[in-house]
């Protein structure tokens, strides 16, 4: 008998070895068997996916230069010979600061927005930001509402009250002629003139040395900012810039 031969009836010391056609059928089907049953263990419920695209979300407000921290925006510096004191910012609400935000207005690129209810100055920029200023505004009874433009600036400016403000203050009547430029003058480091159809309305967009009547209400009707704010303005307007103040 040979050694693959086995008595009728009894069981073999060894199972029969299968051909290679026998072993790579059974492979595939254990292979096969095995993906039904990974198949049948993954099956998921539909999902509900988000098909609003990409591009409808808005990027990144924009990056300036100039509006950074405010220990950097605030600090001390000499302007035109004038030495500027550091602003307390910690002391201004932090609303008020200089800063970058999404433009509320739907105005143009390059127009000037007032919000006298809200306190806030912007200056649109292209893309859909705006650069934020707080603004201190004028009391009841002196505030005025418009678009108009703004003619031109002037650093430094003189300061002339007019008579019915030396009436309300006889003790200005020493500046009749003008206040020069200076710390201590009520226009601040820079001043921009608004104009309607061609004539000086008389309200100023201005700075201010007294940083702690930014948003409150106690001008005369101008529109006044921190003395760095309004430099950092200044040097942003070029030309006749529209001006909305409602």
């Amino acid at each position: 008998m040979s050694a693959s031969s086995s008595k009728p009836g009894s069981c073999s010391d060894e199972a029969p070895q299968p051909t290679r056609r026998t072993a790579l059928l059974g492979m595939a089907a254990l292979s096969l068997t095995g993906l039904a049953a990974c198949t049948r263990s993954l099956e998921l419920p539909e999902l509900q996916l988000d098909d609003v695209t990409t591009g409808s979300i808005r990027p990144k407000i924009s990056v300036d230069r100039q509006v950074t921290s405010p220990d950097l925006m605030y600090a001390a510096f000499t302007d035109e010979g004038f030495a500027l004191p550091a602003i307390p910012y910690d002391k201004v609400e932090p609303k008020y600061r200089r800063q970058i935000v999404v433009d509320p207005t739907g105005e143009a690129p390059g127009t000037i927005v007032v919000r006298l209810q809200e306190r806030f100055l912007y200056l649109v920029q292209p893309g859909g930001d705006a650069i934020r200023y707080g603004v201190g505004i004028g009391r009841d009874g002196f505030r005025w509402s418009g678009r108009a433009n703004i003619q031109y600036g002037k650093k430094w400016p003189t300061w002339t009250p007019p008579p019915e403000m030396i009436a309300r203050k006889p003790e200005l009547v020493k500046w009749r002629g003008g206040q020069p430029g200076g710390l201590d003058n009520p226009l601040g480091a820079r001043a921009l003139y608004i104009f309607q159809n061609g004539q000086d309305t008389g309200y100023r967009v201005h700075g201010s040395p007294e940083w702690w009547t930014i948003g409150q209400a106690m001008s005369s009707g101008c529109v006044r900012l921190i003395n760095q704010d309004i430099i950092d303005l200044y040097n942003r307007v070029n030309g006749k810039t529209p001006i909305l103040v409602a």
